[in-house]
Parts: C-alpha cells; sequence; structure tokens
C-alpha cells in the first residue's frame, strides 16, 4: 500500500500523503512507536531531533527508503506534545533544521517546532448530520464567516480561549441568528497573527493558538449536532518566507516555483502548482480536513492567482495551476461527494462552476466578487446620481445563471481603509441604517447563497481588527441591535420561503417586474416556485411614496411578510398593514399591478396568497 501511494504522490494523483508521511504512532508488541517519514529528495544525513534525545543530530539518524528522496525512522516511547525538527544536510551543503511539512500539531509562535500528536480514535457523535449532508444546491445556505481569536476575544483572565471554550458562546449565537453555516477563516498554522491564516508553515498543523485537533474536533462534531455546517477556508496559492519553513525546504525550491514566480504579490512564496508532489502536498492538506475534521465544505482562497500568474489574465493562463485545482475539486468530490467546494475567484473565468468532465474547475459554488462591488458601489452614491448607476444593480441577473454564486460581505470588506459595511452606505446616521436594512434585505433576497462576515449585523462603524474582539457593547444601542434582529428574520424568511432558494439557476423561477425604473431609481422582480410566489420591492431613495404602482405577472392578494422601515429594525414604520388586491389592467407592459406604501429607502417583501 505504502508503495502505492508514494507512486501516487510523486506523480500528483494523491490526496492521502498525511497518512504516510509525517509523525505517525502506532503500537506493536504493547509498545508504542512513532514513524516519521520526511519526503526531501536533496536532503543528506538526515536526523530527527527532539526533546526526547535532547536535540542530539547523531542520535536518531533517519534512513532513506527510497531512491525518489523519502526518508524513514521508527522510535519507541515517545509522547503527544513533545518539540522535534527534521536536521539534514541541504543542498547547497548546509546543515538546516526545518519543520516537518505534514506535523499535525506545532509549538505556539514565536515557538517554531512541530510537536507530535497521536490523531487517531477521537470519538465523534455526528453520524447522522453526515449521513444526511448535502452540497445544498437546492437548500438555504447563510454563512457566518469568523475568524476564531477575535470573534469573542480574550477570556476574563486574559486566556486565549479555546475552540471548545469558544463552542459554548457559538452555537447559541449561530441558532439564534439564523445562520446555517459557520466559516472559519485559515485554521492552519502561521506564525504572523496579522496574517489572518493565509501565509501558512504548517498546512496540516491546526492552529495551536486555539488548541490542539481533538479541541477543534469538538468544535466541529458540537456544532454538527446543532445542525449547523462549518466550512474552513484554506489557501493553496502560497505561504510564509520563514527559513525555518518550506521556503527552499531541502535547499532547492520543493514547494515554491524557482523562476520569476516565486514571490506573490502579498510577498509570500507561491507553490509551483506545476509540481505534482506539491499538487499532492496541497490537495491531501484539503482532504485531511474533510476526512479527519469533518468539514463540509472547503473554501479555496485566490483562485485567480491559481487561474493566472500572480492574478492577471493578461499574463496568461497557468497551466498548471488549471490542472491542480481540476484535479483537486474531482478527486475530493470522489472521495466525499457531499463535500462543497467554494471557490474565492475574482475573474470572468467561463466555467469555474461547471463539473470537469464538461471542461470546468469543478468547483461548486463561486463567490460573486462583481456582485459585490457593484451593490457596494450603489449604496454609496448619492441618491441624486444613482439613475446614472441603476445597472450596477441590474446586471448582476445578466450573467447569474453562468456559475453557482455565492454572495459576499466578507471580511476582505471590513479591513485596510476600506471601512465597514454601514460606512459604505450613502448619507447620515439615521440614513446609513435605513439603507444598510435595504442592502442586507436585498442581499438575501437576490438569488445565490448567502455569506455574512462577523460583526456585519452589528452595523459596527469600526473596521475589523484581528487584535479586538467584537464591539458585542453595541447590542446594547437599540440601532445596532435592530440589525441584528433584522438579519436574523432574514434568515428565518429565506429559509421558511422555499422560492428564496429551491432551483435558485433556473431562469424560469425569477422576473423582473421593474428594471429600467432608474428616474425613481425602484426596483422590483418576483421569485416563484409551483404555486409559491414573492415580490420583492427596493426604494433606493430617500423619497416617501404614500401609494406607489407595482406592476405585477400574477393577479391576487399580496401580504407584506417583511418592511426594513418597520420599527423593530429602527425604521419610521411605514409598512402595509392589511393584504393588498391587485388591480387588472395593463400596467407597466404587465398584466396588472398593486399600490404599495414605500417608505423612504425601504426594502419590503410581499407573499401571494393562495
Amino acid at each position: 500500500m505504502a508503495f502505492g501511494l508514494l507512486y501516487d504522490f510523486l506523480n500528483g494523483q494523491c490526496i492521502e500523503a498525511h497518512n504516510y508521511f509525517g509523525a505517525h504512532f502506532s503500537e506493536k508488541d504493547g509498545q508504542s512507536i512513532v514513524t516519521f517519514r520526511l519526503y526531501a529528495p536533496l536532503a543528506d544525513d538526515v536526523s530527527v531531533i527532539g526533546e526526547w534525545n535532547n536535540w542530539d543530530a547523531t542520535k536518531d539518524k533517519m534512513n532513506k527508503i527510497d531512491m525518489c528522496g523519502v526518508w524513514e525512522i521508527s522510535i519507541p516511547n515517545l509522547k503527544n506534545y513533545q518539540c522535534y525538527k527534521f536536521h539534514f544536510k541541504n543542498a547547497k551543503g548546509k546543515y538546516v533544521d526545518k519543520v516537518d511539512p505534514y506535523a499535525f500539531f506545532s509549538e505556539l509562535r514565536p515557538g517554531t517546532c512541530s510537536r507530535l500528536f497521536d490523531i487517531r480514535n477521537f470519538a465523534w457523535h455526528d453520524d447522522f448530520w453526515l449521513r444526511s449532508r448535502s452540497r445544498n444546491f437546492d437548500k438555504p445556505m447563510s454563512i457566518y464567516e469568523m475568524h476564531v481569536g477575535s470573534w469573542k476575544g480574550l477570556a476574563e483572565d486574559g486566556h486565549i480561549l479555546s475552540y471548545e471554550e469558544i463552542a459554548e458562546y457559538l452555537i447559541p449565537y449561530i441558532k439564534e441568528n439564523g445562520f446555517t453555516h459557520v466559516e472559519f477563516m485559515p485554521l492552519i498554522q502561521y506564525p504572523f497573527d496579522g496574517s489572518w491564516g493565509y501565509q501558512g508553515t504548517g498546512f496540516f498543523s491546526i492552529d495551536s493558538r486555539y488548541g490542539n485537533p481533538f479541541q477543534l474536533m469538538s468544535l466541529v462534531d458540537r456544532l454538527h449536532q446543532a445542525d449547523i455546517g462549518v466550512i474552513v477556508d484554506f489557501a493553496p496559492v502560497h505561504f510564509a518566507t520563514d527559513k525555518w519553513a518550506l521556503a527552499k525546504y531541502d535547499g532547492s525550491c520543493l514547494f515554491e516555483y524557482s523562476n520569476k514566480w516565486r514571490v506573490s504579490p502579498w510577498g509570500s512564496y507561491q507553490f509551483d502548482l506545476g509540481k505534482d508532489p506539491v499538487r499532492s502536498f496541497l490537495m491531501s492538506a484539503m482532504n485531511y480536513f474533510a476526512d479527519y475534521f469533518h468539514f463540509d465544505g472547503i473554501r479555496v482562497d485566490a483562485v485567480s492567482n491559481i487561474i493566472y500568474y500572480n492574478g492577471d489574465s493578461s499574463i496568461g493562463e497557468n497551466d498548471g495551476g488549471v490542472e491542480f485545482v481540476k484535479r483537486l475539486n474531482s478527486k475530493l468530490h470522489i472521495a466525499h461527494d457531499s463535500l462543497m467546494m467554494i471557490a474565492e475567484d475574482s475573474t470572468a473565468y467561463a466555467g469555474t462552476t461547471r463539473p470537469t468532465e464538461y471542461g470546468g474547475l469543478g468547483f461548486d459554488y463561486k463567490w460573486d466578487l462583481g456582485w459585490m462591488n457593484d451593490t457596494l458601489k450603489y449604496y454609496s452614491k448619492d441618491p441624486i446620481h444613482k439613475k446614472w448607476e441603476h445597472h450596477n444593480i441590474t446586471f448582476s441577473m445578466a450573467y447569474f445563471y453562468s456559475d453557482n454564486f455565492m454572495l459576499p460581505f466578507s471580511h476582505d470588506e471590513v479591513v485596510h481603509g476600506k471601512g465597514t459595511i454601514i460606512n459604505k452606505m450613502w448619507g447620515d446616521y439615521q440614513q446609513k441604517f435605513a439603507l444598510i436594512r435595504n442592502l442586507y434585505t436585498y442581499q438575501f433576497s437576490h438569488p445565490g447563497k448567502k455569506l455574512n462576515f462577523m460583526g456585519n449585523e452589528l452595523a459596527s462603524f469600526d473596521e475589523w481588527n484581528e487584535k479586538c474582539s467584537l464591539p458585542w457593547i453595541l447590542k446594547t444601542f437599540p440601532a445596532h441591535d435592530s440589525i441584528s434582529r433584522l438579519m436574523r428574520d432574514l434568515n428565518r424568511i429565506y429559509q421558511y420561503e422555499k422560492s428564496m432558494y429551491f432551483e435558485e439557476h433556473n431562469p424560469n423561477h425569477f422576473r423582473w417586474l421593474m428594471v429600467d425604473n432608474a428616474n425613481d431609481s425602484i426596483y422590483a422582480f418576483q421569485r416563484s416556485v409551483g404555486d409559491e410566489t414573492l415580490v420583492f420591492v427596493f426604494n433606493m431613495t430617500p423619497n416617501y411614496y404614500e401609494s406607489y404602482g407595482i406592476p405585477l405577472w400574477q393577479s391576487g392578494t399580496y401580504e407584506e411578510i417583511f418592511n426594513s422601515d418597520k420599527d423593530v429594525y429602527g425604521g419610521a414604520n411605514q409598512y402595509n398593514g392589511l393584504p393588498l388586491d391587485s388591480e387588472p389592467g395593463s400596467f407597466e407592459g404587465l398584466p396588472a399591478h398593486f399600490n404599495i406604501k414605500l417608505g423612504s429607502f425601504t426594502a419590503c417583501i410581499f407573499k401571494k396568497i393562495k
């Protein structure tokens, strides 16, 4: 079996390299043994140094067991958490100490050692969840994206909350606010806090800031038992340049490019995705999270930098990167048929979510960053000028059916001087709150899965800082707490109303009712499934209308089930109370219409009574 796995690894076809390389516990004749294996083709005189041998390179020499560059040694009576590194002479004839690329655990920064951890035999309790989960194509999916360390902040005594401690607060919060999934920013080992995990040093090593691998498993297990899906962010494009980690590992560019593409736009080193062992390394790392930690989805970061060199389409397609991502998605879907693969892709590449057998990249979902940029740009405009930007709202439906899209207001939009979501809204204090209520209603009403970064529901004016907790004190202010109430209610309506999620990529279920009303900056559309119909109306200006005509495809009686101007959301309470009967006769080219009260910057949802 080891030979077959090694053959697949060298040919870029392996998703289980972590079950061979690294440090693995086993038992023989009642004795505990740890077997170390290292892939370092140009290394020589390789040793394991650690706490048990007092870091003496002469004691535990590894044997070269394969001419391709695999080194191995088995050592008895080792224990969890013992620190170790590999010591060897690299291709330049210099002795170096390097981390284990396949280590399951690591020292907390500023420590740089790998640590032993027996990854076997965690007791799971989520079998029912795993048997019933799917990729959620025809189900509601509202994702709460979060950074583990700064969501709740430090405990009262100043210690960093562990994965298990966070579960105590996170699970009831997610349930209360109606989200279906949690998405964690990267949870691999990384030295610089400000990189948020996107520049890692240990791609199989769980972030030790918050605990060990079993503690993370416990968090996922408990989320699943509470019917909450779990997604993890993973960055396969680049890694940290620290000399003790992956950089020039055996003296050669074992993991990174050796040419001008070596350094990324972020100053990190880029994985050479054309190298087969690198492909096996990264595919195995993502499979490790899906297999050992039961994650339901993997969000792949910076796909544009995989498809194109440095993310620049004018340079040309990176054939090695495209082949890697196709191989990744097809193999992980075979291994886990209900695992979601999600692309953070800013390109116009054709077929990001098309199956690989039809020439696509094979992702299940793609972040619609174009929608996000166009939408936030529009909501930041003075209403006087919105008529000239009218297409920013209507354009998304022109391309929506080309991919399976997800609508993100992610961490990228609330950092580095960009301002928070509410800061991006036009107007004074009250108008910003009215517009953010309208914005979130628009996000949930628009076809596509939903994603919001932690704190969006608080309408914070302060940018996210990984060093600080979310400003939970805002919950004591009615204006901010009402936004949390609004997002909670939108989540519940979204999950209850089938027409808001079922077959959302079928164009028969979406119809514009008012698409060209640029002068008034009012939009209206209908979403329907079977005999269930919802009508969505958005007033993008401060104008108030006591009675405004909305054209309809279907005559009948409509009940207002949501209005962003209600006082419970901080509005002026200009809503439609009693059910509204449509009026016959051609109106704006459609066979019927109804007249509604439409408040300033108000978004409302009507349901056709059967």
